[in-house]
């Protein structure tokens, strides 16, 4: 089946579901109608629908051997240019995710596997001195775990030099020296997704740009992801990537913005809390408060998606989320709660604004944006 014709199907089922969302609102609102025999149908036509949603969407997945398929081949090739050598293990090739997730995976895994044999193995003789076998390792893995696919991967070489991460850190302005002896050996790893760092000691044609890994980290957390990073001195490191099988149905946060509501994805919220209005302090052109003790920039969420905004006093609502590497609030007016929605295609019209991830509608027929943190500034 073609994927236009089910990205049609699977557009008319999330329009059954926002219908019978919508008729449940309405009897709600409507004096005399509630009713257990009701609410009875409601739920069985949920039931039902569910469950096309889900054979729907199986329709739309395809195994990750797609995209994995081609990664030993090109790790070979990487390690015969840096004189090295390599053996890739492949697991869970046979899981299936939606296909518009598997697009965009290819390339955050072509760079892993890049900086995994050009970073991270060393030469076979350097192996040998370490008592390894000359040949490195890399394991490429997948597994299932309820609605997330886990993917790592985990190579056997030299592991991330945390000090060259720490100076490199230092001169970036990203890490004050007075912290850096303090910061456990995970955060200083988790460092390198920060624009601009780089531990290579030269600029190869493999990599070591000082790009890449930030875009990892980007591309992953827009699909509504997360990644994690861990590393052994002497034995090697892993990247985890944990992404949802299916873009289409996404748990969101509701926030109110004016007249309007749009939508955070929970993964991508840290907490919300609330801030007395008086306690955001100016800075030049920027904004801050403080949250646990260490002041946090403010982002009026409002004006930077162009929408209008009552200025209200005393307590505001914030959402702490990470925007590229740095822990933000996002001011709100309002909190409408959670909710999972049938995430749309943006209009092409509306195209150009990348801080627009998805269109849903609300029970109440509401239209309401799903947003793409990262692209907020």
């Amino acid at each position: 089946m073609r994927t236009e014709t089910l990205d049609r199907f699977l557009a008319s089922v999330g329009e059954v579901i926002l219908s019978s969302s919508h008729l449940r609102t309405q009897a709600a609102d409507t004096p005399g109608a509630s009713s257990s025999r009701l609410d009875d149908g409601f739920d069985r036509m949920e039931r039902v629908v569910g469950d096309l949603q889900r054979r729907a969407l199986s329709l739309r997945t395809a195994p990750l051997l797609r995209v994995f398929d081609s990664l030993p081949r090109m790790a070979r090739e990487i390690a015969r240019t840096t004189g090295k050598q390599v053996d890739v293990e492949l697991r869970g090739s046979e899981l299936e995710l939606d296909r518009a997730i598997l697009d965009r995976l290819v390339d955050p895994l072509v760079h892993l596997v890049r900086n995994a044999v050009d970073h991270g193995l060393e030469t076979p003789e350097v192996r040998r001195e370490a008592g390894k076998p000359p040949t490195g390792r890399v394991l490429i893995e997948a597994r299932r775990e309820k609605d997330q696919v886990l993917i790592s991967v985990e190579d056997d070489g030299g592991g991330i030099d945390l000090e060259s991460v720490k100076r490199r850190a230092i001169d970036a302005g990203v890490l004050h020296p007075d912290l850096a002896d303090e910061l456990p050996s995970d955060e200083i790893a988790a460092l390198i997704f920060r624009p601009g760092l780089s531990t290579a000691t030269q600029v190869s044609q493999v990599s070591g740009r000082g790009v890449g890994m930030d875009a990892v980290k980007a591309t992953i957390e827009g699909l509504g992801g997360r990644v994690e990073l861990h590393s052994r001195p002497g034995l090697g490191s892993t990247t985890s990537l944990s992404v949802p099988v299916t873009a289409a149905v996404q748990r969101v946060l509701l926030v109110g913005l004016g007249a309007e509501i749009v939508a955070i994805p929970i993964a991508k919220v840290e907490r919300v809390i609330e801030v007395e209005a008086a306690a955001i302090e100016q800075a030049g052109a920027e904004r801050f408060c403080l949250v646990d003790d260490e002041p946090t920039l403010v982002l009026d969420l409002a004006r930077l998606i162009g929408f209008d905004r009552v200025e209200e006093a005393g307590v505001t609502p914030i959402v702490l989320t990470e925007v590229r590497g740095q822990r933000v609030a996002l001011q709100v007016e309002h909190l409408s709660g959670q909710q999972e929605i049938y995430v749309k295609p943006i209009p092409r019209l509306l195209g150009s604004a990348r801080a627009l991830a998805g269109l849903t509608v609300l029970g109440d027929g509401s239209p309401v944006f799903l947003l793409d943190v990262n692209q907020l500034v």
